[in-house]
């Protein structure tokens, strides 16, 4: 059966029995991707939700000089999609990318319903997960305006660790806002610091 994970995860989350749970997974679809395939493209419609059952992936948008500009990694027990697109029914303006090889379960808006509908518990637990992407979201467009590079650097080794030690230099200064030459300078003084 897909999603062993999320099933033992929201069975104890929702205090539900498993095999409560199993018949809404039993059709579920798993996704694969090779690293560097795209999930989504900018102007595509996003038509599903995504939980990371492995690999990680990388949520992005170009800018007209051509810049990627990072806005979230999503990693095993992420969710991932482009909720502006799913939910308001409008093309994307992001690009998911795999930078792993990665196994995705796929769900439609419909699925979240019925679990809603079937289990009350759930619709507290969407409710919160809608509520900590909202808080992590506020973090980060603070973290981009109200701090140094250093500081943005020295929390995203804090809070992501696992991310760090699987992605190039390169994008790290992508989700940090800063040039991949800046994030080396600032790799080196630390370094010297010890």
């Amino acid at each position: 059966m897909n999603g062993l994970k999320l099933i033992q995860f929201l069975s104890e989350y929702l205090h539900i029995d498993e095999d409560e749970l199993c018949p809404f997974f039993e059709n579920s679809k798993i996704k694969r991707l090779k690293k560097e395939d795209y999930l989504l493209r900018k102007n595509e419609a996003c038509k599903h939700l995504f939980y990371v059952e492995k690999g990680l992936l990388k949520q992005y948008s170009i800018d007209a000089k051509g810049k990627e500009h990072i806005l979230l990694f999503a990693s095993e027990g992420w969710w991932i999609a482009d909720r502006e697109s799913l939910y308001f029914n409008q093309k994307s303006r992001y690009y998911i990318q795999a930078i792993e090889d990665c196994e995705l379960m796929v769900f439609d808006t419909n699925f979240i319903e019925t679990l809603s509908h079937t289990f009350p518990n759930f619709n507290q637990f969407n409710v919160n997960a809608l509520h900590k992407h909202i808080r992590h979201l506020q973090i980060r467009i603070d973290m981009l305006l109200s701090t140094s590079a250093k500081e943005r650097y020295l929390d995203f080794i804090e809070n992501y660790p696992n991310i760090m030690l699987r992605v190039p230099q390169n994008m790290i200064a992508s989700y940090l806002g800063i040039t991949p030459e800046s994030l080396s300078r600032i790799r080196n003084d630390l370094a010297k610091k010890g």
